[in-house]
């Protein structure tokens, strides 16, 4: 019985087959990135639960909005997978969640943060990794006067809000006597310090300085003080959830007098804690730039019928994401570093005007204030 017989290739026929299969292989390995477009991750961190709720919710619209339109636009130079994570407005929260962020290989950036207090806590996470990351919404004024270079920021400051509030209360309201109240974070003692040095420089009298911590719910005593010094207004300098209880208590002392503050305390929820005592209650408030591009982003925003209405920081998280994916366009999505300087470079046509940044990563916008106050249980504009 003959054996099988097997087919033994000439040598110089093996190697010939050799080379073409290394040649296919490198070509393969060429090839690949091309036919296959990479995906990058983008982080947003924000109160997406609690008091403070509506004001992060309109900020994640805003980011995944940007991240859509990126995705959307033929020839982009890769896709981006949008990640979103709750901060609850508390400092420990938010650096679990910029830890998540920062450990993730594929993570090329972040935007993130109402709360000040919030952004302070998680800044040195991303600054130990180098991280790029912009803030939309916290205006504390530390936040970029610690100059990390990893880090900017697409809001005013407080001060910047502050500035043209004071100067109102005394020339446009005709106050001269305010008391201040405020929290003890460095959100709130920042509120307390700029708005009544800008006051005494008006020619007007801060005839009440008061701070409680974070958290209080029984501010009887104080406005009860505060009530015997009869002022012409009470400035706030807290956030929504305060606001309104210190509204609807101020009522119950039977204080008529105007309550004063920025945008930490702009929004519905503040009249649904304080019911009809709300009314009375004026906020000075970053005004939009009007222009095309604004309104763009407000018809595709409706477009896509989000559970969650638009708030006012919607346009700078959507702002903070355009500004970042151009970033990681021009420098590369890999070169952190390089992505950084690049944002502290841009010159921006976003829907919060043309944005550009200072030597510490403090948007340059230009801040002209609108006022809202409450009448029949609604913000109106005054």
């Amino acid at each position: 019985m003959q054996a099988p017989s097997t087919f033994a290739a000439p040598s110089s026929a093996r190697r010939r087959f050799a080379a073409s299969a290394v040649t296919l292989a490198a070509a393969a390995l060429l090839c690949g990135p091309a036919l296959a477009q990479s995906t990058v991750k983008l982080g947003f961190i924000g109160p997406v639960s609690g008091g403070n709720a509506q004001q992060g919710l309109g900020a994640k619209n805003g980011f995944l909005l940007a991240i859509d339109q990126w995705n959307a636009t033929p020839g982009v130079p890769f896709k981006v997978e949008g990640v979103v994570l709750d901060d609850a407005s508390d400092p420990q929260t938010g650096v679990s969640a910029a830890l998540k962020l920062v450990n993730d290989r594929d993570m090329v950036g972040a935007i993130g943060h109402w709360n000040s207090p919030v952004a302070l806590a998680t800044l040195p996470v991303f600054n130990r990794v180098q991280m790029p990351f912009i803030v939309w919404g916290a205006i504390g004024p530390k936040i970029t006067d610690q100059n990390f270079a990893n880090t900017t920021r697409v809001t005013p400051t407080l001060v910047n809000e502050n500035k043209p509030l004071a100067t109102w209360a005394a020339t446009g309201l005709g106050a001269k006597k305010i008391a201040i109240i405020a929290d003890t974070s460095d959100y709130g003692r920042a509120n307390l310090s700029s708005f009544g040095q800008f006051f005494k420089a008006d020619k007007g009298s801060v005839v009440a300085e008061e701070s409680y911590p974070v958290g209080t719910t029984d501010f009887r005593s104080i406005l009860t003080k505060v009530k015997s010094l009869n002022p012409d207004a009470v400035y706030f300098g807290g956030v929504i959830t305060e606001a309104g209880i210190v509204r609807k208590q101020m009522a119950e002392l039977g204080m008529k007098q105007p309550m004063l503050g920025i945008s930490g305390m702009f929004d519905p929820q503040l009249i649904q804690i304080a019911g009809a005592a709300a009314d009375g209650t004026i906020v000075g408030t970053p005004k939009s730039q009007l222009n095309p591009k604004l309104d763009a982003m407000s018809k595709a925003y409706a477009a896509k019928g989000y559970a969650d209405s638009e708030s006012p920081y919607t346009k700078y998280a959507y702002d903070a994401t355009g500004i970042l994916l151009q970033s990681l366009k021009t420098a590369g999505p890999k070169e952190k570093v390089a992505v950084a300087k690049a944002i502290r470079a841009i010159r921006y046509e976003g829907v919060t005007g043309t944005v550009t940044f200072d030597s510490n990563g403090q948007t340059q916008i230009p801040v002209e204030l609108q006022l809202h106050e409450v009448k029949d249980g609604k913000w109106v504009n005054r």
